[in-house]
């Protein structure tokens, strides 16, 4: 089966130090490059919350992830094999924009034969969720959870992910 993994906002503001630092938000890191090392046949997406300097949804957040500032940029300790081969995603230009499955990345996989995807990243409690639900109605979905990490309490975003047919595994493939 096809697998595409998708790295959701592990970005530095959502680190230590970050403007809306996720605890151990950076301990995703290395978990995510021993993927990526371990399959290279997978097909990388990696998304970023985007954000304008002005905006409605900095009325419920601090300012974090403003476009073209460090903090909205990957973590550097990111290792992607093949970065001019990847799909980015740049989501929360206007509004929330919690779910990195857009539309187009939907119909990228699609074309690419893409049948099952793994989803990682910040924070499980929140943009995570909201891609696993959002890929569960067109993929096969894995949320690796060694690979994530949450905000809160996890367990009402896994119960959501679960009733969506999205499968939690604790181990990595």
């Amino acid at each position: 089966m096809k697998t595409a993994i998708i790295v959701v906002d592990v970005q530095n503001d959502f680190c230590p130090g970050g403007a809306l630092a996720v605890p151990g938000g950076d301990e995703v890191v290395p978990v995510i490059n021993k993927l990526l090392r371990d399959h290279p046949d997978w097909v990388v997406v990696a998304s970023q919350d985007w954000h304008p300097a002005q905006t409605p949804h900095f009325d419920k957040w601090p300012v974090h992830c403003v476009e073209n500032t460090p903090g909205a940029a990957l973590h550097p300790g990111l290792v992607f094999p093949n970065p001019s081969e990847m799909l980015y995603v740049l989501k929360g230009q206007d509004g929330d924009g919690y779910s990195a499955m857009t539309p187009a990345l939907r119909r990228s996989l699609h074309r690419q034969g893409v049948e099952r995807v793994y989803v990682v990243g910040l924070a499980t409690d929140y943009c995570v969720r909201a891609t696993a639900v959002d890929a569960s109605a067109c993929f096969a979905t894995v949320v690796l959870l060694p690979a994530c990490r949450a905000v809160g309490d996890a367990a009402e975003a896994h119960d959501q992910m679960l009733v969506h047919g999205v499968l939690l595994m604790r181990y990595l493939p």
